[in-house]
């Protein structure tokens, strides 16, 4: 009973994340962009935390009635995708005559992505770009772009869903685990930060994010077309 009665409570944990990506969409809908990403920020937070919670628990076994698969898809689309997409629609970010399309081109190859059962390799990298949307709605904050070249940032990656070029997970990746986990730390320490000052930031945090983000691209190109399957996937 007791062992059920976690469970449930994971189960509850991880659907937390909604609720903060509830809140994420009030505070854009009043163009309170750094607290926009507080709200996404705990939601990551969450998500990251859950799954280990999960096999800690064995929730499988113990409330085999509820998917907890299925709530982290339902959950992760709210705040990988439909937040970020409102943000990117309402923030002024793209051209104004493309801003719905910008937001329909989102939310339609996201789903590809979530739909993809091949989406991980069996060492940990995802294939295909992994509706990260909050990650490049952020950027887009961080680096001030041109709306046209933005557009065509959001075009592109949204084609990339269905090429099969490796994206670092950043937990999941054995390869250089160690130091990715340092970066991973700045870019985290950078990020809070950004969000503290008020976007863009610093130059050095700007600086932090664009060097940390480059390690990560190049490790993706690296096991793309250098590295073959040798990595497992941490437990």
């Amino acid at each position: 009973m007791l062992g059920q009665i976690a469970a449930f409570g994971v189960h509850a944990f991880t659907a937390i994340g909604a609720v903060f990506g509830f809140q994420a969409l009030i505070e854009a809908s009043a163009q309170r962009w750094e607290a926009v990403f507080v709200w996404l920020g705990a939601a990551l937070i969450v998500d990251g935390l859950d799954g280990p919670l999960a096999r800690r628990v064995r929730v499988m076994d113990r409330l085999p009635r509820f998917s907890g698969e299925r709530l982290d898809l339902i959950i992760d689309y709210l705040t990988y995708v439909v937040a970020p997409a409102y943000v990117i629609y309402a923030a002024g970010l793209m051209p104004a005559a493309l801003s719905l399309v910008a937001a329909a081109i989102i939310l339609v190859t996201s789903l590809f992505h979530f739909i993809d059962r091949e989406s991980k390799t069996d060492d940990g990298f995802f294939v295909g770009f992994p509706a990260l949307w909050n990650v490049v709605a952020f950027y887009l904050f961080i680096f001030p772009t041109p709306a046209p070249l933005a557009f065509a940032i959001v075009s592109a990656l949204a084609a990339l869903t269905f090429f099969p070029f490796k994206w670092v997970h950043p937990v999941r990746v054995r390869l250089l685990r160690p130091l990715t986990f340092c970066i991973m730390a700045a870019w985290a320490a950078a990020t809070c930060a950004a969000l503290m000052q008020g976007f863009p930031g610093s130059p050095a945090v700007q600086a932090t994010i664009a060097l940390s983000s480059l390690y990560f691209l190049g490790l993706g190109i690296a096991r793309s077309f250098l590295l073959r399957e040798k990595s497992a996937v941490a437990d």
